[in-house]
């Protein structure tokens, strides 16, 4: 069963709701271990009654494609097979690498270099 183009809206929704609770709160992460069926509802994802569910949040390597086009997919598949898995990952990591100092100096001066095309303000 394939989701209406509105169904796909609200489920996207739900997710990025989701991946973004699940990385800015405790509780709701460890809600998703404890209780994975009523933390989803409480954003939206609803699992219906009887299905199986797998809220993986390991990713395994090679797997970590960022397509919510993937996780789509999966939701859909659930539906036909009613066995759903839910990808929410741990929270990435985020490049934290500081600037040179001549690089901060390059930012503080307002050195931007475009050569995207041929408008003053690249000059």
């Amino acid at each position: 069963m394939s989701l209406s183009p509105q169904e796909r809206a609200e489920f996207v929704n739900s997710y990025t709701r989701a991946l973004i609770t699940a990385w800015s709160s405790e509780e709701f992460s460890n809600q998703l271990t404890q209780d994975p069926r009523g933390a989803l509802a409480d954003v939206g994802i609803t699992i219906p009654e009887g299905a199986s569910l797998d809220v993986v949040r390991a990713i395994p390597d090679g797997k970590r494609d960022g397509s919510v086009d993937i996780q789509v997919g999966l939701y859909e598949e659930g539906l036909n097979t009613g066995h759903f898995e839910i990808r929410i990952p741990e929270v990435p990591q985020v490049d934290t690498a500081e600037l040179t100092d001549s690089e901060l100096e390059g930012v503080a001066a307002g050195d931007i270099n475009c050569c995207c095309c041929p408008c003053c303000c690249c000059t």
